[in-house]
C-alpha cells in the first residue's frame, strides 16, 4: 500500500512539471503592448483559473507593474512617462 502511494505522489509531481501543462502562479516576466491593456493577472488569454483572482494591474502610470498575488512582472513596451 505504502508503494502504491509513493507512486501517486510520484505521478503528481511528474504532471506539475510536465511541459505540456501551463504552470500556474511562476514568476515570469512579460512584455506587453498597449493591445493587450486593460492588463489583467492571469492575462485574458490565459486558462489559469486556480491560480489566484484575475486582477486589474494599472500598468499605463508607470510602465512597470509586478501581480501582489503571484510576483509576475509585466513592462509595457514603448512606454513614454508623462
Amino acid at each position: 500500500m505504502q508503494k502504491n502511494a509513493e507512486k501517486r505522489v510520484e505521478n503528481m509531481r511528474q504532471e506539475a512539471v510536465s511541459p505540456e501543462k501551463e504552470a500556474c502562479c511562476t514568476l515570469r516576466h512579460d512584455e506587453i503592448t498597449a493591445a493587450d491593456l486593460p492588463l489583467s493577472c492571469p492575462p485574458r488569454d490565459n486558462r489559469v483559473w486556480d491560480g489566484h483572482p484575475r486582477v486589474y494591474l494599472p500598468i499605463e502610470a508607470t510602465g512597470r507593474y509586478r501581480c501582489p498575488y503571484c510576483g509576475a512582472e509585466y513592462i509595457l513596451k514603448d512606454f513614454i512617462p508623462v
